[in-house]
Order: structure tokens, then sequence, then C-alpha cells
């Protein structure tokens, strides 16, 4: 395989080797990072007895992700207040056509599961997102993590049970989604608190993720009140400059807010029943270089 070629089909496969390093890692740097050093690996490596190169390479990718996992995860012990993955950049509405598959992948890099999956171990969390997001066989999840099939079917039902027990299970209709949030925003702009409330559900939870460095709640918003009246206070106190993008995020409708020509806050909700189930805000300013990076 030439140079060239090897290059092609690399570049070819990138944007699953991001997917993967991104789920395992939920921080697009490490993620990108990962994919930099399975480039090298492939470019060094003697490549005449590949078969399959993109199993090939997502097992690279894989084992690579999983030594970084295991460094990083003292991050999360000393974070500053809720943590949440840094915002993932998608165009899944543009790019696959299918919506059964569609919503697969925007469910497996949504931010309710990935905060789940950080408390996963780094085998377990491997596992998973290889059956769960791309489908992968047991047999070829052995050999990418060198285990046997009966340990990866064992660490799989672990995953899982883990992920059903402790994750909310919204199905979010885009549609009613962007409505929401539309409808959340204008409330919050016009200062109209009980318009906020009647969005909310009972038990609405807001997390908020300052990395102690942007201004956000130090510990998890609960219930419609507590939920509403922040809120409704945050946006009376309004931005220098303000303006509002809307993205894909993390497979989901979600709001950019920029302030002096710097994005501020990452905005998403998660919706159920016509009414706000959590609504996210991410606003460490470390986070929030991917989303920077995209222009409008």
């Amino acid at each position: 395989m030439t140079t060239d070629i090897a290059i092609d089909v690399f570049e070819e496969h990138r944007s699953v080797l991001m997917g993967v390093a991104y789920r395992m890692l939920g921080r697009v740097a490490d993620a990108e990072d990962v994919v930099q050093e399975t480039w090298l690996r492939w470019s060094g490596a003697d490549r005449s007895d590949v078969c399959e190169p993109r199993g090939y390479l997502v097992r690279i990718t894989t084992r690579l992700a999983i030594d970084r996992l295991r460094q990083v995860q003292s991050r999360n012990e000393a974070y500053p207040g809720p943590w949440l993955p840094e915002p993932y950049v998608t165009d899944y509405a543009a790019t696959v056509p299918d919506t059964a598959e569609r919503a697969v992948l925007a469910d497996t890099v949504s931010l309710a599961l990935l905060v789940v999956l950080e408390s996963l171990s780094p085998l377990e969390r491997a596992v998973f997102v290889l059956r769960e997001a791309f489908g992968y066989p047991y047999a070829d999840i052995a050999a990418m993590i060198d285990r046997a099939e009966p340990a990866v079917r064992q660490l799989a039902g672990r995953a899982r049970r883990h992920v059903d027990e402790r994750r909310p299970r919204y199905e979010v209709d885009p549609g009613e989604r962007r409505a929401l949030t539309e409808k959340f925003l204008a409330a919050a702009e016009d200062g109209d608190l009980a318009g906020l409330m009647a969005l909310l559900a009972p038990d609405v939870r807001l997390v908020g993720d300052g990395g102690g460095i942007g201004k956000a709640p130090v510990r998890v918003l609960e219930t419609a009140d507590r939920v509403g009246r922040f809120v409704h206070g945050a946006a009376g106190k309004g931005l220098l400059d303000a303006s509002l993008r809307f993205m894909e995020i993390n497979g989901g409708f979600a709001v950019v807010l920029v302030s002096g020509g710097e994005v501020d806050s990452v905005f998403q909700l998660d919706v159920a029943d016509g009414l706000v189930q959590c609504v996210y805000i991410v606003r460490n300013p470390e986070k929030l270089l991917s989303v920077a990076a995209v222009k409008p």
C-alpha cells in the first residue's frame, strides 16, 4: 500500500475513528489526539497483511482511547462543580439520510448518555461504544480489546445494565425539541417566569458546567421552581452584545450564546411529553473551543 493510498484509506475512516474516540473520552481535544496517534501508527506500520483497514484502525483507536481514559479519569474526581462532556458539533441531519440510523447515532453521542458513560470502567465503556454505537459483533470487539468473547459479553451486559439504571430515557423528537427550545428562549428573553415554569417538568434538572472558570451553578439544580427562577434571573442580567446561533451539537438541536464576538456558552434541552426534562449549560471556555472554531 503506497503512502498516498494509506492517506486516502485513513481519511475515509477518520470520521468513524473520531466518533469512537469522542464517545470513549467525552473530550474533543483528547479524541483528536488519539486519532492523530492512530494515524502515526497506521502510517508507520507494515500494512501488507491488513485485509480490513477499518477494523484495524478502529482497534488501534480503541486501545489508545482506553489508555488515555485510564490516564485522565482522575480529572473529573477533582472537577469543580458538575461535569459535562465537551460539546461536539455533529451534522447527522444533513449527512445521515436514514432516520433510524440517525436516531441511534444521536442517542449514543447525547450529553445524557456520555455523563453516564463516565462512570463505567474503560473496558466497559469501550465495549458499550463499539457494540451500541457501531454495531460490532462480540467476536470483533474481543479482538479489538484483546479479551475473550465470553468476557466481552459480560462487560457488555454489565455496561448495558448500568446505563439502563442511570440514564433517563427521553424519546426526543427533533422538531419538538427545537419548538420547545424556542419557546423557552422567548419566555426567558421576555422575563416571563410563569411562561418558563409552564414549560418545565416538575422534576426538571439543570446541569451547568463552568469548570471553575465560567459562571455556573456549583451543583445540579432540581425542581421546576429552582430551575425556572435561576433561568429567569440569569436572563434578566443579560450579556454584552449578545446573539444566538443554532447548531446541531451532540446529535441534537442546541443554542450557542455569543457575547462580544466570543462563544459564551452552549445550551441544550432534553424534552419529553411536551416539557423540559433537563437543561444543560456548558460555560467552561476550555470546552467551547471546538464550537467556536465552527464558522457561522
